[in-house]
């Protein structure tokens, strides 16, 4: 008996019981395609940070000052202790050599309006190279400059999601925001950035000079939000942060034994602390989903026991006419594998389906991947192998005459 041969018995056993045989490839079309599905979905939510961290430019350090703590204990967040200036960011600019594009930061949530329009959106302060740092160009106008920074100007760069929401279908470019009554001029409007991965519209924006918030929204005396930079090379970043961290230190008096009163943080850090999030995520749902293909396993081996008990006789027979023990062995163990292979390829159909539905209907991005495919059929092959082992060998391992003469 040669495997072709083999193969077509197995199916032709199989088809004898068309339902049972249907209902055990089911489980394992429920398992390779949960494992699809949620391997996708994790590769999905990974690419997606790996872009948003992307978006936040190229070779960028960002310094955040350092978070306050109640009496009780309770920590406020970044941005909360008053720790950094606009001179912090003067100094870097000019002592770190590394350093090609520096913006203090400040930051509001507020209303504003523009005739008889208001929306909340996020106010950021910045200086005119937080553009140049997070990559992000105009798509009509253009950016304030070091003189509006300088003059303090009320000129602002207003986000896709701001515009459409105060000016419609119209220009922003010309027309007058409010701010807590101070009017600021629309001087250019940012492409679309879309959403982050936390779910926040990186869109509801609007860009204006930090010297100008400083002086007409917030007082003179306000600490920075943060300081945004960018480093000439990627490979200078931990380089970069090691002396921008030893001058903050020496500007704000920090002894040896003292804790920074900011963090310094870096591009890398952050797509390494994303990245581990999610692989953690994609394994995690890898597993849960791969419990389902256990269940159909066990589904497969139980079948193959009945099915070996129901042709005892006829095992008997194909040994008395000639057929060794490691032809029976093979003939049980082609059905097994024959029966969980099905279910590997109808269900990795089904995984990329799901996948689909889950990433229109969720709004959730689900990348397919060709290797989990390829993993998920050759695993439901394996399973067919070990869970139908074990039946195979009791099939093989049956006495002639005693199988000749059961009932």
């Amino acid at each position: 008996m040669i495997l072709l041969p083999t193969t077509r018995i197995a199916v032709r056993a199989l088809g004898r019981n068309k339902l049972r045989s249907m209902l055990t490839i089911l489980g394992m079309v429920i398992g390779v395609g949960a494992v699809i599905a949620m391997i996708s979905i994790g590769n999905g939510a990974r690419a997606q940070v790996a872009a948003q961290v992307a978006s936040l430019g190229e070779n960028v350090v960002m310094v955040y000052a350092a978070s306050s703590s109640s009496a009780s204990g309770v920590r406020q967040g970044y941005g909360t202790i008053a720790t950094l200036t606009p001179e912090d960011a003067e100094a870097i600019a000019d002592e770190v050599p590394g350093v090609v594009g520096v913006s203090p930061e400040l930051y509001l949530y507020t209303q504003v309006v523009a005739g008889n329009q208001n929306w909340k959106t996020k106010i950021y302060g910045e200086g005119p190279d937080f553009f140049g740092i997070r990559q992000w160009p105009l798509v009509e106008g253009e950016i304030f400059t070091e003189s509006d920074v300088r003059s303090a100007n009320q000129v602002a760069v207003i986000g896709q999601t701001t515009a459409q929401e105060l000016f419609g279908e119209e220009s922003p470019v010309g027309e007058v925001i409010r701010v807590q009554n101070v009017p600021f001029t629309v001087v250019g409007v940012l492409e679309a950035k879309g959403f982050s991965v936390k779910g926040h519209d990186q869109d509801n924006v609007l860009l204006v000079p930090y010297t100008a918030v400083l002086q007409r929204l917030v007082g003179r005396q306000t600490p920075l939000y943060g300081i945004i930079l960018q480093a000439a090379e990627g490979s200078a970043l931990e380089e970069v942060q090691e002396q921008i961290t030893a001058l903050l230190r020496q500007r704000h008096r920090i002894g040896s034994s003292t804790e920074d009163d900011f963090s310094v943080r870096t591009q890398q850090e952050i797509g390494k602390t994303a990245a581990a999030t999610t692989q953690t995520m994609t394994v995690l749902l890898g597993a849960i989903a791969s419990v389902s293909l256990l269940v159909g396993g066990i589904g497969i081996m139980n079948i193959m026991l009945v099915s070996v008990t129901e042709r005892t006789r006829e095992i008997g027979i194909r040994m008395a006419v000639g057929a060794r023990s490691r032809d029976i062995l093979r003939q049980f163990l082609v059905e097994a594998v024959t029966l969980s292979a099905l279910g590997g390829v109808i269900g990795s159909a089904v995984g990329i389906g799901a996948s689909e539905v889950l990433a229109a209907s969720a709004n959730w991005p689900a990348l397919v991947s060709a290797d989990a495919i390829l993993l998920a059929v050759l695993f439901s092959g394996g399973v067919g192998v070990f869970f139908g082992f074990y039946p195979a060998r009791k099939a093989a391992r049956l006495d002639p005459i005693e199988a000749l003469r059961y009932e």
